[in-house]
């Protein structure tokens, strides 16, 4: 299995990105190849494509494995596993989204929970607890925002973006039209 120049910019460039949303450059080009192959691949497809060991393929597949985005395809007749990606695009988004926030929001929340329960020693620390509870109401807004969204269709959510900036405007206009009649 050879990658064409189009397709090794395409795996390098996720690997990259891969690197950007929590997992590093070498499972993300694993996942960037896996997602664009039409057939599932052996670990030792994938060690010769990318060039890299076969302890570091069996790594990535553990961490892509823990994360949901790949699963074990089975070939009659061949003892190899083969893997390819879990789902849709739009199903391996959701799972990025979902991992993120149990590795990152849910620790962050827990932890300024704690501390804005906890009776401030002095006003530096009165201030300090305002600014974190101004945090953890945003997190936690953005928490039941994200799970809201990955409730959505895919067809819902693609509706939803393509609304994009018109919802802004719909806002604005509600704005001006409140201030005119003074209900603001």
């Amino acid at each position: 299995m050879n990658m064409s120049p189009k397709i090794e910019t395409f795996v390098m460039h996720y690997g990259e990105m891969g690197s950007r949303w929590g997992f590093n450059r070498t499972v993300g080009q694993m996942l960037g190849l896996l997602m664009i192959s039409e057939n599932p691949i052996t670990a030792n497809e994938l060690a010769e494509v990318l060039k890299i060991s076969r302890g570091n393929v069996s790594m990535g597949i553990k961490e892509l494995q823990s994360w949901r985005l790949i699963q074990t395809k089975h070939v009659p007749g061949d003892r190899k596993d083969y893997y390819a990606p879990a789902g849709s695009i739009w199903d391996l988004a959701t799972r990025v989204f979902e991992e993120r926030r149990k590795r990152e929001m849910d620790p962050t929340l827990s932890l300024l929970r704690s501390v804005i329960l906890e009776q401030p020693a002095n006003q530096e620390e009165q201030y300090a607890q305002e600014k974190m509870h101004e945090m953890h109401d945003l997190l936690e807004s953005i928490t039941l925002w994200a799970g809201e969204l990955q409730r959505m269709s895919p067809d819902k959510l693609q509706t939803l973006m393509k609304l994009g900036a018109g919802v802004g405007k719909v806002l604005d206009m509600k704005d001006k039209l409140l201030k005119n009649t003074g209900s603001v």
